[in-house]
Order: structure tokens, then C-alpha cells, then sequence
């Protein structure tokens, strides 16, 4: 805020008794010193808690230290606190826009400080100032700025205890240097810190803390250049600082993290340089968490004992006398020199020639580029040696090779830009050089030795035509990177090609073995994986050479050769497993339609009809072989010449009726062969069914076929009754010898025979219209309760149609014709009950057949 205003506030304000506050438009003011000695209003607010910690004379202000430890309660922070010091040169740290300090400090301008930055005014002493809104407490100390004009060239020893004292106390020190005094010696505080780094090591126990540096006024040179230029330089003077015994051997890390910002010019890009400080302020949220910017500090002490810890650091730096500066003269030269070498600098940045070439090379190649830009940079070192001729030859001498360097880091972008279009252009050109001779037909390793020759040597030319003179750049390594990028495209290609030629070939294989295999599994017998073999041989075989005669042109090692024929080969033995396992999973399925189709038909493959003069049992035996010969097959894969037993071990156990005979024997332990997950000689890697899987195959096939055989035999049986009503010849015997009496006893009455004709039509009516057979295939009760129930209606319609037959006219014959009424009801009631009794069964023989089976 302008001086004029600051007047204006006290000549329109109203004292308070007894305090240093007036009132002003509303607002209470607060009177105060500002860090340059200068009267200033400021708005009273809890968040502004700041003190003048020492002053220009090295005056330690205890008392506003324990008043600013006493406002912000730091006293109850404990070890979560935070010491950030600014420190740097002059008009590069302390003099910052005054915009850093509202957006880093986290205050609103009304809260600020009512001060005007003036040029000739400079930070006195430290000042140290609360960070409104960071957690943890952040303490902010603002140092003078070293290598100042108002304390002379002699009065440095202030400058270099305060910086010292910024490092024993602070966790995190902020070193602002401009973006073009990178290099130099004392606008970048080398000499300060090497000095620092010295007394700090012999002086204090060691503490982590984090060096930020804060490069100003960022130029187009990009961070990342600029960052490992600065770190090289920080470990120089690490390296060359001597040390006490203790540390001979200590790293940089051990006490000091480095960390490198940059933020713009305020004066032309206000908006961004705002942003980026935001950036900066938000990295010091929770800075001392792991992973923050003191997250791995040491030696903190605890809040309460701040105070007492920084006057005894003051203290002990106060008496030491050992700091020292460079001579003025030096100085002079330095100053001098770095101001000529920045114009030039300067110069050849808005020089037209090469703004126009950077902004060319960034879209693409740039014809001489080399002897253009060298040129241009001659020009600017030529100017710079007439005009600082007079002054110091080694820092003139050194601050050219800083401004050649400066220069040279300037340029070398858009150096590397020119390269990376040669690198890709020539990448490019080779792809579509080396696919056109590939689609030519031309073997692959002579396209890509002829296409790799003859791009390289045109990177080379026109690498040469880029090449700077001021700069010994070596282009080795974009050279070797373009070397590889061509080795890697050939070798991606020559991969792609491979694996084409491999899955077509593969293809092929997999359609020539798949469905042929499956045939000769679904029709498995004794010669099954012999035939298999031999076509797994003969079509591997024909697959390999064709395969050898595609590969030819890639001229291939044998070893390489020979391992993609192997896998070739082994891709062939896999799509044999593969089809086996998967038939193995359909082997029960197999194993009933083999069943079913040599049970259900006879040896000319038509359908069996059951007569009674089959032998069920031998006909299921030998579809059971032959359904138990199919699961031997498909027990274990067999493309090896190894001889195995399981056909053997299945038959003996799931087969052999004496076995299971003895497995009846309860005296007798049995021995079950079938009792393991592995067969004899057998690798589990062939097993496809083990012999615990094989039994249970079986017995859930026995299961499922009994009702086939079963079926069998009902036909049989039913079969037989339906061509056999005659009782057994004993039988006949017996009757004529029991029934001698009353066979005679007919031939004496005939009458009987009448009664006894008409009482069996009249049976034989009752018989089919009541279906008794049917009635009785449920059971014996359900039956008589449906007899029950059928038995008068029957009676009632029976004698209704002898009602109905007695009022037609008399024949001559009336017993004759009802006779052959009853007679042709009864003869078709025969049949049809004829017909129905072929499904009846035995039940005892039924069972009997089916327990002599089960034993089989």
C-alpha cells in the first residue's frame, strides 16, 4: 500500500486510550514497525502473528519470540511444528513480490502487512512470521539478503551467521536464486554454504534438512535441464568442504534433502507466477508426515524448548569468527561480467534469426541448421569479450564459459529437437523401405542388412549437417538409440512373421489331427493309439516341412531352428492330449452307446428281436468287454512305445467272475487293484482316467445298462408265454391219471359238457371284460378293489345283452347261435388279453436272470 495512503489512514483515525490500535473506516488498526524500520498501520487480526526475531545488529529478540510462541500456541504443539526459512541473495529471496508473501503466508492483502516494497529498502535482520492455515504450526523466518549493498562489501559476517542459523534451526530453508545466476558463485550462495556446510558439521549434531531451492524468473530452459546443473553443483561443495573424521565418509543425503522449484517472472506472467507459489504453499501441508518435505528430519526439538534451543544457536554462531567472503575486487569483476554476460545472454534470446530457428525446428528439420545457429553464437561471444576485456581475466574467462554454457544449454532443445526429426524421419523412411522389399519378396535378412546399411549412413550425413561448432556434443547416443529402434522394428517384424507362419501352421495341424482323432477314440480298440501315433507322425512330419521351407529366408541359428520345430511338434502331441482328455470326459457316454449298440444289434447291425432263443447272458458279456475295452483305452494317453497293463488290471478286476466270487467269500481279504489314483508305469502327466475313476465309471455304467438287460429279459420271457399255453407235459400226465373218473363220467352224461361249455364262455367273458391280467400288473390289492368295484356292472351288462339276444326271432337253433355270440366276444377279448400278456414277466425267473447278471 503507497506511503500516501498510509497517511491518510492516520490523519482520518481515532486513537484508542492507553493501546497502539486506532480506528480507521471501521477497522482497527494496529501501529507497528515494518522489518525496514519504517512506522506502518496494520489491521489487527489473529492471523497476522508475526515478531522481529534479530535484528540488523544481531540483537536477539527473546521477548517477541515467547509473544509469537504465546499466539500461536506452539508451546502445545509438541514435536508437530515446522521452522521454513527464505533466504538467497539480494533482490532475489527477501525482496520477492510482495504477491509471494499474501499467497505463501496464506493472508488476505487487508490482513498484510501496510508496507511498500522500495527498491533501496532491504529485509533487516530475520523476521519470523506464522503461516496462517498450514498444518502442522509452520514458523516462517525471512532472512536479509546476502551479498546486499547497504551492509558493504567487508560487513558479511552478519549475513553468513544468519544463514547458518537458518540451517541449525529450520526443517525446510527456502534459497531463492535467479533463473540466470545458476552457476554463479556468490549469487548462488556457493561459497556461503560451503562455508555453512564446514561449521555447521563442527558446531552442531547433525540434523535432516531440506534445501529448497526457488529458481526466479524461470526462462524457457526447462526445468529438468536446469535442476541436475544446480544438484551437481551442491555436491561439488559438499565433496570439496573438509570434514572432521566423524563425517569423513558422510553423504549429502545423511544431512540435507534437495529439492528444486522455479517459478516465473512476476512482472510478466503474474497469473502463473500466483499459481505456482499456491502450488509451492499446498507442498508444505503436513510437511513434516512421512513423505512430506521433513518427513525424515532429525534432532527436533520439542515446541516448549524452541525459544531457549534458538538463543543458544545464536549465541554459540555469534562468537565464531571463522566465516570469510571473496575480495571486492572479485566481486566487482563477478558482478560486472554476470551483468554483461545476462545481455548477451538476452540478446542472442530475442535475436530473429534464432527465434524464428527454434520456432522452426520444433515442427520439423531444419536445413543447415548447424552452421546457422553456430554462426549466431559467435556473434554473441564475440560481443561479450569486447566489452568485458578490461576486468579480471578468470572470471571474465570463467563467465564467458558460463555464458557459452548458458548459451549452449539454451540451444540444445532445439539441438536435440533437430536430432529426434533426423532419428524419426530416418526411423520412418526404413519401415516403409524395409516392408516394401519384404512385400517384394525379398528374404527377410537381406532386406533388413540392406535397409539397416543404408539408413544409417543417411543418419550420419545428416547429422553432420547439424552439428554446432561451440558445442562438442557427442550424437553416439541418438545414433545408438535410432540403432536400436531399427533392431527393435526388424525384430518385432521378424517376431510377427514368425508367429504368423507358427499359428497357420498350427492351424493346419490342429484341423489335419483333430477330427481323425476323435473318430479313431469313439471307435477305441486295440490298434487305437498305434493309429493315432502313426497319424500324429505322418502329419507332425508333413506340418515341419512345410514350416522349414517357410522359415527359410530368415536365416535362422539351428538352435532357434530348432526349438520352433519343437514346439511345432509339441503343439501336435497337445492337440492329441488335449482331444483326449476331452473324449476321456465323454468316456461313460461312449461306453453306453457301444453298450446299446452290440446288445440292442445283431452282428449284421439290425435291431434284436428277443424269440427266447438268445443267450442274454453271453451277448451282455461280450457288450460289456467290449465297453470295458473302450475304457482301457481311454485311460491313459499311449504315443510312447511303453507297454502297460491297465487293459489287464481292468478286466481281472471289473470282469474275472472268480474274483468277484472270492470278493463274495467274506473269510477272504480281498485285493482291489482298482484301489489307486496312479496306474503301474503310468506317469499321472498320461493318465487321462485313474483306477479309482475307472471303477466308479463302471459300476455307474452297470447301473445305467441294467435296465437294458433287463428289458431284455421281460421281452424274452413275455415272449415265451404269448407262444406257450400248454401246461407242462407232467402236468398233462397227471390230469388224464387224476381225471381218468371224471373224464369217463362226461362221455356217460353229455349233457355236462353243455353246462360245462357255457359256464367257461361265461369265465372267458368275465375274464376279458374285467381285464383281470391288467388289473393284477399293479398289484394284488389295487387289483381286487378295481374288481370289486367292476365286477356287477359287468354281471348287469352281461345278462343284458343275453336280454337283448333273447327278443330277436327264433332261429332254429337259438342255444347254437347264442353259443357263437359268447364264442366270438370271447375269441377277440382273447386276443386282445393275448396281446397284453407278452409284456408280463416272470417275477421270479425275472429276478433270478437279473442276480446271475450282476454277478457277471
Amino acid at each position: 500500500m503507497p506511503f500516501q495512503t498510509i497517511s491518510l489512514l492516520k490523519s482520518t483515525s481515532t486513537a484508542v486510550p492507553n493501546s497502539p490500535y486506532v480506528v480507521s473506516n471501521g477497522f482497527v488498526w494496529e501501529t507497528c514497525t515494518d522489518r525496514y524500520g519504517m512506522e506502518l498501520l496494520r489491521q489487527k487480526s489473529d492471523g497476522c502473528c508475526s515478531t522481529h526475531l534479530i535484528d540488523g545488529d544481531g540483537a536477539f529478540n527473546d521477548t517477541g519470540l515467547e509473544q509469537l510462541i504465546k499466539e500461536v500456541r506452539l508451546g502445545e504443539c509438541g514435536l508437530s511444528y515446522a521452522i521454513v526459512s527464505i533466504m538467497g541473495p539480494q533482490s532475489s529471496g527477501p525482496m520477492l513480490p510482495e504477491e509471494f508473501y499474501i499467497v505463501f503466508f496464506g493472508l488476505d492483502r487487508e490482513e498484510h502487512f501496510v508496507e511498500s516494497f522500495v527498491w533501496s529498502q532491504t529485509t533487516k535482520g530475520i523476521w519470523m512470521a506464522r503461516c496462517a492455515g498450514i498444518e502442522p504450526c509452520t514458523l516462517v523466518m525471512d532472512l536479509e539478503g546476502t551479498d546486499g549493498r547497504e551492509r558493504g562489501e567487508d560487513d558479511t559476517a552478519f549475513e553468513k551467521q544468519s544463514a547458518l542459523f537458518a540451517l541449525a534451526v529450520s526443517d525446510i530453508v527456502l534459497i531463492n536464486m535467479w533463473c540466470h545466476d545458476i552457476g554463479r558463485e556468490q549469487a548462488a550462495n556457493k561459497p556461503l554454504l560451503k562455508t555453512v556446510f564446514q561449521v555447521m558439521m563442527r558446531l552442531f549434531s547433525p540434523r535432516k534438512t531440506t534445501l529448497m531451492f526457488v529458481i526466479r524468473d524461470k526462462t524457457r530452459t526447462p526445468l529438468e535441464n536446469l535442476e541436475p546443473v544446480l544438484r551437481e553443483d551442491i555436491q561439488k561443495i559438499w565433496d570439496s568442504v573438509p570434514k572432521p573424521e566423524a563425517h569423513k565418509e558422510t553423504r549429502l543425503s545423511e544431512f540435507f534433502n534437495v529439492e528444486v522449484v522455479a517459478l516465473s517472472s512476476y512482472e510478466e506472467k503474474e497469473e502463473q507466477f500466483k499459481e505456482q507459489v499456491a502450488s509451492l504453499r499446498q507442498r508444505f501441508f503436513h510437511s513434516i508426515a512421512p513423505g512430506g518435505l521433513a518427513g525424515d528430519r532429525r534432532g527436533v526439538v520439542p515446541a516448549s524448548g524452541f525459544s531457549f534451543s534458538a538463543q543458544e544457536i545464536w549465541k554459540v554462531i555469534k562468537e565464531n569468527k571463522d566465516l570469510d567472503l571473496p575480495a571486492h575486487k572479485v566481486m566487482v569483476a563477478t558482478v560486472r561480467c554476470e551483468e554483461i554476460a545476462n545481455e548477451k545472454y538476452g540478446s542472442f534470446v530475442a535475436n530473429e534469426k534464432w527465434c524464428q530457428m527454434e520456432e522452426a525446428v520444433e515442427s520439423g528439420p531444419v536445413s543447415g541448421f548447424g552452421k546457422k545457429l553456430s554462426a549466431i553464437l559467435n556473434i554473441s561471444l564475440s560481443e561479450y569479450d569486447a566489452e568485458a576485456i578490461y576486468f579480471d581475466e578468470g572470471v571474465r574467462s570463467a563467465k564467458q564459459k558460463q555464458l557459452e554454457e548458458k548459451l549452449l544449454q539454451l540451444v540444445q532443445p532445439a539441438h536435440q529437437s533437430m536430432l529426434g526429426h533426423i532419428r524419426s524421419g530416418t526411423l520412418e523412411k526404413f519401415k516403409e523401405a524395409f516392408d516394401k522389399a519384404l512385400n517384394a519378396g525379398e528374404g527377410f535378412s537381406l532386406a533388413a542388412q540392406t535397409c539397416t546399411q543404408s539408413y544409417m549412413a543417411q543418419f550420419d550425413e545428416w547429422c553432420a549437417d547439424a552439428v554446432i561448432e561451440q558445442a562438442n556434443w557427442d550424437t553416439s547416443k541418438v545414433r545408438d538409440k535410432l540403432r536400436r529402434d531399427i533392431d527393435a522394428h526388424v525384430a518385432s517384424v521378424h517376431a510377427a512373421k514368425l508367429s504368423e507362419l507358427t499359428s497357420s501352421f498350427e492351424a493346419k495341424l490342429n484341423a489335419a489331427l483333430s477330427g481323425p482323432v476323435e473318430a479313431l477314440l469313439d471307435g477305441a480298440n486295440s490298434e487305437t493309439w498305434s493309429a493315432i501315433k502313426k497319424l500324429l507322425l505322418r502329419e507332425t512330419e508333413s506340418a515341419v516341412a512345410g514350416f522349414c521351407n517357410a522359415i527359410f529366408g530368415f536365416d535362422m541359428d539351428e538352435q532357434s531352428k530348432d526349438k520352433l520345430i519343437a514346439s511345432l511338434e509339441n503343439y501336435g502331441r497337445g492337440v492329441v492330449e488335449a482331444k483326449a482328455r476331452e473324449e476321456s470326459g465323454r468316456v461313460l457316454i461312449r461306453m453306453k452307446d457301444r453298450f446299446s449298440m452290440l446288445f440292442s444289434h445283431d452282428s449284421d447291425s439290425m435291431p434284436r428281436i428277443w424269440t427266447g432263443k438268445e443267450d442274454i447272458r453271453a451277448i451282455t458279456k461280450t457288450a460289456r468287454s467290449a465297453s470295458l475295452k473302450l475304457l482301457s483305452v481311454m485311460a491313459a494317453i499311449r504315443l510312447d512305445d511303453d507297454v502297460d497293463n491297465i487293459e489287464t488290471t481292468l478286466s481281472s478286476a471289473l470282469m474275472d467272475a472268480k474274483n468277484n466270487a472270492a470278493v463274495k467269500d467274506r473269510s477272504i481279504i480281498p485285493f482291489d487293484p482298482l484301489a489307486s489314483n496312479s496306474w503301474e508305469k503310468i506317469p499321472s502327466t498320461r493318465t487321462l482316467i485313474t483306477p479309482v475313476q475307472c471303477k466308479s465309471l463302471w459300476r455307474q455304467f452297470k447301473t445305467e445298462t441294467e435296465y437294458t438287460v433287463t428289458q431284455a429279459i421281460s421281452a424274452q420271457e413275455a415272449h415265451k408265454r404269448n407262444n406257450n399255453w400248454l401246461p407242462p407235459p407232467w402236468a398233462i400226465v397227471a390230469l388224464l391219471v387224476l381225471g381218468f373218473n371224471e373224464f369217463m363220467t362226461l362221455l356217460r352224461n353229455p349233457l355236462y359238457l353243455g353246462v360245462i361249455f357255457v359256464g367257461f364262455l361265461l369265465v372267458k367273458a368275465l375274464w376279458v371284460q374285467l381285464d383281470i391280467s391288467g388289473e393284477f400288473r399293479n398289484g394284488a390289492l389295487p387289483g381286487l378293489l378295481s374288481l370289486s368295484s367292476k365286477f356287477v356292472p359287468t354281471i348287469m351288462n352281461l345278462l343284458k345283452r343275453l336280454a337283448e339276444e333273447g327278443q330277436k326271432p327264433a332261429t332254429a337253433d337259438p342255444q347254437r347261435n347264442a353259443t357263437k355270440s359268447f364264442q366270438n366276444g370271447s375269441s377277440s377279448f382273447s386276443d386282445s388279453s393275448s396281446s397284453a400278456s407278452s409284456g408280463v414277466t416272470s417275477p421270479k425267473q425275472e429276478t433270478e436272470y437279473s442276480n446271475t447278471l450282476k454277478d457277471d
